[in-house]
């Protein structure tokens, strides 16, 4: 357990794809009224695959983290393949077991982006 508390932690103190892209093919936010976290997510697709994403955010380690994860985790995958991705598939993405509290904070990078799949996939 304490390996994925590691990662978990060196993907937020040290996340990845974090910042802003020059021009999105989609641009999206999720929060969290209850505890305050924000996730937004930029994506680029290239021949219906992500090629290029970013995020930021604010919040908790679970959140933050599982935006860092999630983009490393989505880079070159098919938009349907982002699409298929379900709430029970985050705690093997993460790396541990997601308490029902922690969910929401997981989920919100993971709505975000399918947010923006879907707008992008509506032009």
């Amino acid at each position: 357990m304490k390996l994925y508390k590691d990662r978990l932690m060196d993907h937020f103190q040290n996340p990845r794809n974090k910042g802003k892209l020059e021009n999105p093919d989609f641009s999206t936010a999720q929060h969290n009224p209850s505890c305050g976290d924000s996730v937004s997510v930029q994506g680029v697709v290239k021949d219906n695959v992500l090629s290029a994403i970013a995020f930021e955010g604010k919040g908790c380690v679970m959140s933050q983290a599982a935006a860092s994860i999630l983009s490393e985790f989505c880079i070159s995958k098919t938009v349907d393949e982002i699409l298929a991705i379900q709430k029970e598939d985050l705690p093997e993405i993460i790396g541990m077991e997601i308490g029902p509290i922690r969910i929401k904070c997981a989920l919100l990078a993971l709505i975000a982006l399918k947010d923006g799949i879907l707008q992008y996939k509506k032009r």
